[in-house]
């Protein structure tokens, strides 16, 4: 994109997001040569505000290249605005030197390059850092050592765990990992916008890959430059494993007291890690704030998360005003259609309201007194389909429920319309009494919102993998599931549904049912689930009020 282009769109976008007036002109040095300590050199474009004063400095570490919309969203608006922005393609991309595995280099990468920058003699020693997704992971990486000169923190939609983000319950993250590989193996074969319809069309172009046994291989089938990490995630399915200590930087939230904002969605891929971040540095008592929407990984709104990153950085890097944020938690609450301040999270004094299966699939806030179960089974060769939720594609989100509800392989139990209306500020907590015939099984759990109408959105889920719990097929055991965080209303009239299945697929591989090794199995065996729900087996679902 030409600076004059850029120019003209950076104007309408701070108008449109009502971000402060452009304190300035930019200009752009391409293809600066940034050298590592192995010998290795990564390119980047330097974006110079044109002003008198000495500036601030932002880096920006992305492997998705330096053009649009990177370049104006992450970079362009912040420079009009009186910052250097160092845009850096990641070590591997976009024609910086070395080879591309995620998360390795970046530690050391970053703090070479935060070395780099204290030759310049543009540089004052104020620096910050922003971005989201991967993005977000460079930032956590430099933190692992944070440099005496780094000032804040934006981390949107951010990772500090890829083992945890690929594995986090057990299952793989089927179609997050295989739609990012395919994503990376491809972005510097196709033109910015032909890779944009790809990402859209993604779920459809990929259904036979996603589908296919066993696992390992899938990134043969879909050409481009390849992904060689991913058979390699696929063989190590234990987060636990040594094998993913290079790619956290999970020590960094132990160890930075930098002014951090954290801006995630409800829907996001990474939201666990969003408020795991959030909670170990307000822990330690880190200068810590956290935004969350009613977004997915694709869709957070730069209206709102622009702005206030703009606000941080000011307040903390430029020194220029005191922060307007309100307060430090800000979260969208669905259902209720508007925003709520809170000085931490979870919020204090919620109180537990619970929820007990009972027969002929209604919930009810007493225990059952009779005895009383259900029975589903689950098939991997016609896997149970995931519908909305954290996925990165545009299906994501809170979508209508009923044509999975409607399957013999989902169990729905749902209360009476409600005569006043149920707030939820946290994580639900699901306690299922269940005995299975097959050890090697999975429990997906769903939490929906039923309007007047019968829809039925989904709010949060979580999904465990239950082989190390049940050494014996048909013993009855208790499975406790804790689901994501959120904030939702329950309103007068509606009804709150929990959903029951053994899979949500192909967000998650399918539990193949045999103990195969989940990366070369290609048999398959069912597996049948018998849900108890009795005074002796009280299972239930207890929300935070």
């Amino acid at each position: 994109m030409r600076s004059s282009t850029a120019n003209v769109m950076g104007a309408a976008l701070g108008r449109w997001w009502r971000l402060p007036a452009r304190r300035n002109r930019v200009r752009v040095e391409r293809a600066v040569e940034v050298p590592m300590r192995d010998g290795v050199t990564l390119l980047a474009d330097h974006y110079l505000p044109v002003v008198d004063e000495p500036a601030p400095t932002l880096l920006v570490r992305c492997p998705y290249g330096r053009g649009f919309p990177y370049n104006l969203l992450t970079v362009q608006l912040y420079a009009e605005r009186g910052y250097h922005v160092l845009f850096q393609s990641t070590r591997g991309t976009f024609g910086s030197g070395g080879t591309f595995t995620p998360a390795v280099d970046e530690p050391a990468d970053a703090q070479d390059t935060v070395a780099w920058l204290r030759t310049r003699n543009w540089f004052d020693g104020r620096l910050a850092t922003v971005g989201g997704s991967y993005l977000g992971y460079t930032q956590w990486a430099l933190a692992v050592d944070p440099p005496p000169e780094l000032t804040a923190m934006v981390v949107t939609i951010g990772v500090h765990d890829l083992g945890r983000a690929v594995y986090g319950q057990g299952p793989l993250e089927l179609y997050n990992q295989l739609s990012w590989a395919d994503l990376l193996s491809h972005q510097e074969t196709v033109r910015p916008m032909t890779g944009l319809i790809r990402m859209l069309r993604a779920e459809r172009r990929l259904a036979r890959t996603l589908h296919r046994l066993p696992l390992r291989g899938a990134m043969d089938e879909l050409g481009g430059e390849g992904a060689p990490w991913y058979d390699e995630w696929v063989d190590h399915p234990d987060p636990d494993d040594p094998y993913w200590q290079p790619f956290r930087a999970t020590e960094a939230l132990g160890k930075t007291t930098v002014p951090t904002l954290l801006i995630g969605g409800w829907h996001d891929y990474f939201l666990d890690q969003t408020v795991q971040q959030y909670q170990t540095l307000r822990a330690r008592g880190v200068d810590v704030a956290m935004t969350i929407g009613p977004w997915t990984h694709l869709d957070v709104d730069s209206k709102i998360a622009v702005p206030q990153a703009l606000d941080w950085l000011d307040a903390h890097t430029a020194g220029r005003a005191s922060l307007r944020r309100e307060a430090p938690v800000r979260v969208f609450v669905g259902g209720a259609g508007q925003w709520e301040n809170h000085q931490t999270w979870p919020p204090k004094n919620t109180m537990t309201a619970t929820w007990y299966l009972e027969p002929e699939q209604r919930l009810a806030d007493s225990p059952p007194a009779q005895e009383s179960s259900t029975t589903f089974v689950y098939d991997p060769a016609r896997p149970t389909p995931s519908i909305g939720g954290r996925v990165m594609a545009i299906s994501g989100g809170a979508k209508d429920n009923r044509s999975l509800e409607a399957r013999d392989d989902v169990l729905v139990f749902t209360t009476d319309p409600l005569a006043a209306a149920v707030d939820v500020r946290g994580a639900p907590v699901v306690q299922l009494y269940v005995a299975s015939d097959n050890v090697h099984a999975d429990l997906f759990v769903r939490l929906c919102d039923v309007d007047r109408t019968g829809r039925s959105m989904n709010v949060t889920d979580q999904i465990v993998r239950c082989t190390e719990q049940d050494p014996t097929a048909g013993q009855v055991r208790m499975v406790r599931i804790t689901l994501d965080p959120t904030a939702h209303r329950f309103g007068p009239g509606h009804r709150i549904r929990l959903q029951v299945s053994g899979g949500a697929f192909p967000r998650f591989a399918r539990n193949l049912g045999t103990g195969e090794d989940p990366g070369s199995g290609t048999a398959m065996k069912p597996t049948s689930h018998t849900v108890l729900h009795d005074a002796s087996h009280p299972s239930r679902i207890s929300l935070p009020c």
